[in-house]
């Protein structure tokens, strides 16, 4: 079963025709199926080789895969984001599309390089394995506002989570402008409102926003 499940998160990449890194360190390496099977599940020889033109419809629906996955969510979420962003006067809803699904607090965990991939990350906060200013939480979904501080539970820095794989890979990672860490402290502050960043959002959040607007 686990075999399976690490199979579908590989097709995801593969019918993206991309690398979504969705399991973590493991893309980074040989084991990763996208460099042996980077063409699309179940794709004959002949349509490898020569893709069809992806309409507009599709390109955008593609974008919306793509960054769906990214984070995790099931469709009515990620509609939810959409429709919230989309629905503030004034905004430029790409804009506030990418600061609302950076302030995550499954987001936030993995961007602080605590967890490998998204999936881990909301599997330790669901865990209870971190706290929100000081009071343990389990809900991935929870915004986070500047000025919150993510840490990880003293009783779980112990824990298969935290061991050396991890404060290697905390040293690391490159932390987005709106996040600090303190290694000493497991513990990071979001400084500020996420702003959109090519540099850190690969995708066309414009092209989502209107392929919902359609």
């Amino acid at each position: 079963m686990a075999q399976q499940t690490s199979q579908a998160v590989c097709r995801k990449c593969r019918r993206a025709g991309e690398k979504l890194f969705l399991k973590g360190e493991k893309c980074f390496t040989h084991k990763c199926i996208f460099e042996r099977r980077p063409h699309p599940p179940g794709a004959l020889e002949s349509q490898r080789k020569h893709r069809s033109t992806v309409s507009e419809y599709g390109s955008q629906l593609r974008e919306k895969q793509k960054i769906k996955n990214s984070y995790g969510l099931r469709e009515q979420q990620f509609v939810n984001y959409v429709r919230s962003a989309s629905g503030k006067r004034g905004a430029d809803p790409a804009k506030e599309l990418f600061s609302s699904l950076e302030s995550r607090l499954d987001r936030v965990v993995y961007r602080l390089g605590l967890a490998s991939s998204q999936a881990m990350a909301r599997q330790m906060v669901g865990h209870g394995h971190v706290m929100v200013n000081g009071r343990r939480t389990t809900i991935p979904s929870r915004r986070l506002h500047s000025g919150d501080i993510v840490s990880v539970r003293e009783g779980s820095r112990q824990k298969g989570f935290f061991g050396d794989e991890s404060k290697n890979r905390i040293e690391k990672q490159m932390l987005p402008s709106w996040l600090v860490f303190d290694p000493k402290k497991f513990e990071g502050t979001v400084r500020a409102n996420p702003l959109l960043d090519a540099r850190v959002m690969p995708y066309d959040l414009k092209a989502v926003i209107e392929f919902y607007s359609r």
